[in-house]
């Protein structure tokens, strides 16, 4: 009917099924991701495409021969082919047999049932329509109620209701589920959410290597070998070695497939000893983050009386004042009446609206001669003043343009849903933006209003648009359009204005953001470039949820990353019965951090959100491990590692398991 699959040697017996729902980058790097590092069989269900006919016999067998599968599986494969393959020796079996792609008109009960999920492990919805995912998650914890649920959404208030409903679906249907099993069944994340951070500190610091998971704030920086004469400043652990080619002009940001030129994650300390001349990463600081403060903003809804007025009709209306004050002065002393009866018959002339004054002495006419002409002039005076209080009431809704003296600010271009993120983070940092946008219905759009955020709505491929936004003046330029030929021709064009400009451009295939890397660096070698991927951001996190690990998040070292998971030691052979220092695997994985709370009174999320009712809290985890601490079966520990570690380590415990 719609199923297609590919012939390959097939996965290790056991091996957990997984179900990925989507057809866009993270869907493919996703699938990768479990199909290539945690060496799962991968079911692909891309929706939106003409059912398949079946011809008698095929689907039984599993496969599906034609120039349409041909096709299918080489746009997968062609994602798949932007992740590196693990090192296999030759007792290990083969992993190309476990991806399997079915193309469906809509994802219905039918559907997921023919993708297996009612006896998969778990099932990732990743399509970019939350509704669409919404109500598939609702079908598949109907079909398997103790299918753990990855569900992609973007609106953060719903995907907290939508977990506690699912969850609750699950107890209800399934009343003898664990709890600690019940405590994985759902799992919400946005991948917008997932790469935010690591964008704005990229603009900011010239760097995105920092964690932030709400109750847990880790910062790595990146450090230049010290001198002959120099001591190197200490760290709790050298996360990585930066590419030997990152300081040539003509090198590339190193990559998984850059060789021994690349980036090496965990190094030992004798690699690192050796590696002279090399910048490294060292985990600098760690330290527990308080409740999110509100975000200042850059407008107000109060409208001061110098945004009400222009100068030059406040310049007016002052000269009109001191006139009638002169006026009801020269009154009050050639009448001989008081000064309020004086100011008085003034105001009566200036309005016109006094009696003439026929048989009163010559002063007294030629002053509400003088109190009229002053009238008249005040009456256009007064017209200005109104139409510019109501185009100023009119015009406060809408969007700023960037003030003339801005400068040291960050030019941020596309307000989509990662645009909208990072433009909240850096409004919480306190960060000067300029957005500029081609859309003016974008998503990030109210966002910037409601936070007088100066944006320039305009193409910004179009001359003209970048300098509105003061990109000469600017500190730093984000390039996170969803199209990279957009990016990198904005990228060329601002850095044709300001060479040195700080740039950071959000690219999705890795050949193309190595080559482009390497042209900027060897044109403007002084200026900083980085290249980002929202989707191999994201998706370590998307699949970490998938097999029931908490990843508190992802550092990118270049164009890799490094995953920091909270693991239970019991059930690891690699880590349990192991002291800290024979549980160190050079390349692999680190433990650098233990929960030294009771098991009772452990947190059930090390990344949740701190209390905020004003209770101190203890912080649970100790950072400074003595290498010969032992991890017991009962302690929780947390593990920087890479992706291939990982699910190293995770295979490792499938296997003792079975």
């Amino acid at each position: 009917m719609f199923s297609t699959s590919t012939s390959a040697p097939p996965i290790p017996s056991g091996a957990a099924h997984m179900v990925v729902c989507g057809d866009d980058a993270l869907a493919h790097r996703l699938a990768a991701e479990l199909h290539y590092v945690y060496r799962t069989r991968v079911t692909v269900v891309i929706p939106g495409g003409a059912p398949l006919a079946d011809p008698a016999g095929q689907r039984a067998a599993g496969w599906w021969p034609g120039g349409r599968t041909s096709a299918l599986f080489g746009r997968f494969s062609a994602a798949v082919g932007r992740v590196p393959l693990p090192r296999q020796t030759a007792d290990d079996p083969a992993p190309d047999g476990g991806v399997r792609v079915m193309e469906v008109p809509a994802l219905d009960e039918e559907v997921l049932t023919e993708a297996g999920a009612e006896h998969a492990t778990a099932l990732a919805l990743v399509h970019d329509d939350d509704e669409a995912n919404i109500h598939a998650a609702l079908r598949a914890r109907r079909l398997n109620p103790r299918l753990r649920l990855v569900i992609r959404l973007y609106n953060r208030k719903l995907g907290q209701h939508l977990e506690e409903l699912l969850d609750e679906a699950a107890r209800v249907a399934d009343p003898g589920m664990d709890p600690a099993e019940l405590d994985a069944t759902t799992t919400v994340l946005s991948d917008a959410d997932t790469a935010a951070p690591a964008l704005a500190a990229t603009a900011v610091a010239g760097t995105s290597k920092v964690l932030q998971a709400d109750g847990l704030l880790l910062r790595a920086a990146e450090r230049t070998p010290p001198g002959p004469d120099e001591v190197a400043r200490p760290g709790l652990c050298t996360l990585a070695l930066l590419s030997s080619t990152t300081s040539d002009p003509g090198g590339s940001e190193g990559s998984d497939s850059s060789g021994d030129e690349g980036p090496k994650l965990l190094p030992g300390d004798e690699e690192v000893a050796a590696a002279t001349g090399r910048d490294t990463v060292v985990l600098e600081a760690v330290s527990a983050t308080g409740p999110p403060l509100p975000p200042r903003r850059l407008g107000t809804r109060r409208l001061p009386l110098a945004s009400l007025f222009s100068r030059r009709l406040r310049w007016s209306v002052a000269g009109m004042a001191i006139a009638v004050l002169a006026l009801t002065i020269a009154s009050w002393q050639l009448t001989g009446a008081g000064l309020l009866r004086a100011a008085y018959l003034t105001v009566l002339d200036v309005l016109a609206i006094d009696d003439p004054a026929l048989d009163e002495p010559t002063g007294r006419k030629v002053l509400q001669l003088l109190s009229g002409l002053i009238g008249l002039l005040m009456l256009p005076v007064l017209v200005a003043a109104a139409l510019e209080a109501l185009g100023t009431f009119r015009t406060a809704s809408a969007l700023r343009r960037p003030p003339r003296g801005l400068s040291g600010h960050v030019v941020l271009l596309g307000l989509g849903k990662v645009g909208t993120r990072v433009l909240a983070r850096l409004r919480e940092m306190d960060i000067p933006v300029v957005c500029v946008e081609e859309d003016p219905g974008a998503r990030g759009i109210p966002l910037a209003r409601r936070l007088g955020v100066p944006t320039v709505i305009g193409d910004v491929t179009q001359e003209g648009v970048l300098e509105a936004a003061k990109i000469q003046r600017a500190h730093s330029l984000l390039a996170l359009t969803s199209v990279d030929t957009t990016n990198l021709e904005a990228t060329l064009y601002a850095r044709s204005v300001k060479p040195r400009l700080r740039v950071a451009l959000r690219l999705y295939d890795d050949r193309f953001a190595t080559a482009v890397y390497r042209t900027l660096r060897a044109a403007h070698p002084r200026a900083l470039t980085r290249s980002r991927s929202v989707s191999s951001l994201a998706a370590p996190a998307f699949a970490g949820a998938m097999m029931g690990r908490q990843i508190l998040g992802a550092i990118p070292v270049e164009r890799r990353v490094l995953l920091f998971a909270a693991l239970h030691v019991a059930g690891h052979p690699q880590l349990e019965g192991r002291t800290v220092a024979e549980a160190f695997a050079p390349g692999a994985w680190r433990v650098i951090a233990l929960d030294a709370a009771e098991p009772a009174d452990r947190q059930r999320d090390l990344a949740a959100a701190p209390r905020d009712d004003g209770a101190t809290q203890e912080p649970a985890l100790v950072w400074d491990l003595h290498p010969g601490y032992v991890l017991r079966p009962h302690d929780r520990v947390v593990l920087a590692a890479t992706r291939q570690g990982l699910g190293e380590i995770l295979a490792g415990a499938a296997a003792r398991r079975d």
